[in-house]
């Protein structure tokens, strides 16, 4: 009875056995795994954040509390207020510009057979530093344009439409007949038909003399009109050639204008021929002979890009050739994910390229414009590279940006706690940047 009751009893409970983790390995040592990474975490970002917020309540000497003054600094000091205000117009037009050709390029480039190696040329730049970039823009800015591209096609453009002047350091020489009138040159007698006159001018350098320009000669006198020579009376050596009078060894002006001046008002005009020649119609009899202005108008010398004008612009550019490669890409790889049926759907439907376009591609890449877009908010809040190689000295306080006002201020100012204030002022503008991108990107991780 007993061996069969015990028989019937159900067997006592077995106590579950201590899970484990899936890789089968203990909490401590997974720990200690990561202990070195938090230890170069701490180290390298949480330490000198911690030191730097300190930091920044202390005076420029670092053994005097000052509370807040090194932040009031930050919106009374007027460089870091052009500083804050340069930040502002990166951040506004940097990303945009970069987005707006990223995705341009992508949907242009999707259409054509070369449209890989397109990419390819586009996203270069992305292979080259921010100091070798600022030193090859700081070249294609230079002022002279036999060495900056820029103004070298500025200034071909310009000359195209508005041919500068061969003779702009042109003046009248000793005892000429020919004085100052509203930037040119004027006679000061009248003159009359039937009479040969010169007008001989010095200044220009023998290498910039034009092309074209013949041994000047000497007017031969027609009884109706009135003749003339306007050349470089000018002979090297010490009291060789005639003066007033054109030599073997002289060159006329060739297309210098004259203008026959009566009351105020131009009567005739000519143009020197290449041996320096003119002649002009009996309608300047009685008149003064003018050498107008724009015969002496300086060569066009393109624009000053790295200007205070323009200095900040010239610098957006730059970041934007390197940059717009890298929105490009990104925007590509969303392009390639998007539902062509969609597309087709539109097309079917009657919407041209352009509408397909704005209402239905642009708003299904809206996502990854974002990602993009506030990528490079992050990445121009912290420009200091492009700004600090590019801007000349003399410009450098126009084209400011904070993190440069950083730098200046801690090392060579020496006034490491506004230094340290204009960081934490940095890291408090990229936070709600950052936590935006984060927040994005795990709502996209969660669909």
């Amino acid at each position: 009875m007993t061996s069969a009751a015990a028989a019937g009893a159900s067997p006592a409970p077995v106590a579950p056995r201590k899970r484990k983790s899936v890789t089968g390995t203990r909490r401590t040592v997974a720990a200690l795994f990561l202990l070195p990474a938090l230890v170069l975490l701490g180290a390298l970002v949480v330490y000198p954040i911690g030191y730097s917020i300190v930091r920044s309540f202390y005076n420029a000497s670092g053994d005097g509390f000052s509370g807040v003054d090194n932040y009031k600094a930050l919106f009374t000091d007027d460089g870091i207020r052009t500083a804050l205000k340069n930040n502002i117009i990166w951040v506004v037009f940097a990303p945009t510009v970069s987005t707006a050709l990223g995705l341009i390029f992508a949907v242009l480039t999707e259409r054509v057979r070369w449209g890989t190696a397109f990419k390819l040329v586009v996203f270069m730049p992305m292979a080259i530093s921010m100091l070798a970039a600022g030193i090859i823009f700081r070249l294609v800015y230079d002022q002279d344009p036999d060495k900056g591209v820029a103004n070298a096609v500025w200034v071909g453009v310009h000359d195209t439409f508005a041919q500068s002047s061969a003779f702009p350091k042109a003046h009248p020489g000793r005892e000429s007949p020919l004085r100052p009138d509203s930037g040119g040159f004027i006679t000061s007698a009248a003159v009359h038909t039937g009479q040969t006159v010169t007008l001989p001018l010095v200044g220009v350098a023998p290498d910039q003399m034009p092309s074209g320009a013949k041994p000047a000669a000497a007017a031969k006198a027609d009884p109706g009109k009135i003749t003339g020579t306007t050349w470089q009376d000018f002979t090297r050596g010490k009291g060789v050639g005639r003066l007033g009078a054109p030599d073997p060894s002289e060159l006329g002006y060739p297309g210098m204008k004259i203008e026959a001046v009566k009351d105020g008002k131009v009567v005739a005009s000519a143009k020197a021929a290449a041996d320096g020649t003119f002649t002009l119609p009996a309608s300047a009899d009685g008149a003064q002979l003018r050498l107008p202005a724009s015969n002496f108008k300086a060569p066009y010398n393109g624009v000053d890009w790295l200007g205070p004008s323009l200095v900040t612009p010239a610098i957006i550019g730059s970041y934007v050739w390197m940059w717009a490669g890298f929105a490009m890409v990104l925007i590509a790889a969303g392009l390639a994910g998007v539902p062509r049926e969609l597309l087709e759907a539109a097309r079917v439907d009657g919407a041209n390229e352009w509408q397909v376009f704005r209402k239905v591609t642009v708003p299904l890449l809206a996502p990854v414009l974002a990602v993009v877009t506030v990528t490079l908010m992050i990445n121009v809040l912290k420009v200091f590279d492009l700004v600090f190689i590019i801007a000349p000295g003399s410009s450098q306080d126009d084209a400011n940006v904070l993190a440069l006002e950083l730098y200046r201020k801690g090392f060579a100012e020496s006034q490491p706690g506004i230094a340290s204030a204009i960081a934490v002022f940095l890291l408090l503008l990229v936070i709600p940047v950052m936590a935006f991108n984060i927040r994005r990107l795990r709502r996209e991780g969660r669909r």
